[in-house]
């Protein structure tokens, strides 16, 4: 992919709508993104106790890369499942993991974390990367998450940013552009607290703006 400016990041990321990518533009915002989230991911993951034989959903599975990374870590006595209610979303992290989705080791569904299709109880593992941002009504979808976690099971919410004085102006211009939810770690903690989450640790990176929420049920 022949390099592009910074000015035209901006106008693709503008024209595929982070919130829920649409379009060429939105294809192509996700597949920068399965690189430009490629190192908080990692690091927020690492944070998970692995088995290998888990049940795993990633809600706003976006792109498809975090659940490459995860299938890495899941057996055959595992599976994993990709949620977005983007349809641009579906397809791109359909064609990312076309290989683990043939063997029926991972499935990607559309769907909203506002009603999550799944029973009560459904998964060990749960992750959210860069899309809490953009929930509809955060307090009330984070009761639905705990929902389909089984008990003993752990939800990773995972962001590249939280609200703190140190935030860029760029970055501030972004968050009220985009109208993104952008918590302190206070309000994390607060927010998980709240919807039935217990043993919650706000993980923070030195010389980032990286956060990882994890909650247990």
């Amino acid at each position: 992919m022949a390099e592009i400016t910074r000015k035209q990041q901006e106008q693709i990321t503008e024209q595929g709508n982070p919130s829920r990518p649409q379009g060429e533009a939105g294809a192509e915002m996700l597949a920068r993104m399965n690189e430009s989230h490629a190192e908080v991911t990692e690091w927020a993951l690492s944070y998970f106790d692995w088995r290998g034989d888990e049940q795993v959903l990633d809600i706003g599975c976006g792109g498809g890369a975090t659940l490459q990374r995860m299938s890495a870590h899941i057996g055959a006595e595992g599976h994993l499942t990709g949620l977005d209610y983007s349809e641009v979303s579906v397809a791109e992290s359909r064609a990312f993991n076309a290989a683990e989705i043939e063997s029926g080791h991972m499935d990607v569904l559309t769907g909203s974390v506002e009603n999550l299709p799944f029973a009560a109880d459904s998964f060990n593992k749960i992750t959210t990367v860069e899309s809490f941002y953009f929930w509809p009504d955060p307090a009330e979808n984070l009761k639905e998450v705990r929902r389909v976690l089984k008990a003993g099971g752990t939800f990773l919410l995972i962001a590249d940013i939280y609200n703190h004085e140190g935030l860029s102006p760029k970055t501030k211009e972004n968050i009220a552009k985009y109208e993104m939810f952008n918590p302190t770690l206070t309000e994390y903690q607060q927010l998980f607290e709240q919807a039935g989450f217990v043993e919650v640790q706000i993980h923070t990176q030195t010389g980032e703006d990286w956060v990882c929420v994890e909650g247990r049920k």
